[in-house]
């Protein structure tokens, strides 16, 4: 049964030369699923997925809460781009930066003395993690918007695409 093979490799192979999908970064070419990196040193473990409202005025979870080594450490631009907003809301303080072609991070509880409408590096730091966000954790929430729609920012950062596999050299099938 090699037949079945075939067109899964033809399908794969199409995929590998097909433009890549995903998000756009700044220089307008396609960001590629796992391209940006964690605003946060070491890899911080995930406290909390991202959980979207089936509704938009419905609660849920819009980021992702990342663990943090310490309260008072440093968190990270995850992309090159522009800085829109730094204040409190609510209670927290937070940091929006605008990454191009409708992309948007926010963190929080992240206090900065970043102005608005400064450049900022993949990498660079863009404020200090404060605490209170994940009760006794030190923890920060990250939010990526594309436009006005919520997007999982860990598809930035990890390929979460699902594996293909395929058959090696042998039968396709039981």
């Amino acid at each position: 049964m090699k037949a079945r093979a075939i067109p899964a490799a033809i399908l794969l192979s199409a995929s590998a030369i097909a433009p890549a999908s995903g998000t756009a970064g700044m220089s307008g070419t396609a960001t590629v699923p796992g391209s940006w990196a964690w605003p946060l040193a070491p890899r911080p473990a995930v406290v909390r997925a991202f959980d979207p409202p089936d509704k938009p005025w419905m609660s849920g979870h819009r980021g992702v809460d990342l663990q943090a080594a310490a309260d008072g450490g440093p968190v990270t631009a995850p992309e090159s781009g522009t800085v829109t907003f730094v204040g409190v809301v609510v209670d927290r303080p937070v940091i929006t930066i605008d990454h191009g072609n409708g992309l948007r991070s926010s963190f929080e509880p992240v206090e900065s003395s970043l102005p608005s409408g400064a450049a900022v590096s993949r990498g660079d730091v863009i404020g200090t993690l404060m605490t209170g966000h994940c009760s006794s954790l030190p923890c920060v929430h990250w939010g990526v918007r594309r436009g006005e729609e919520y997007i999982n920012p860990l598809s930035l950062v990890t390929d979460l695409r699902p594996s293909i596999l395929l058959p090696v050299g042998g039968r396709a099938g039981g």
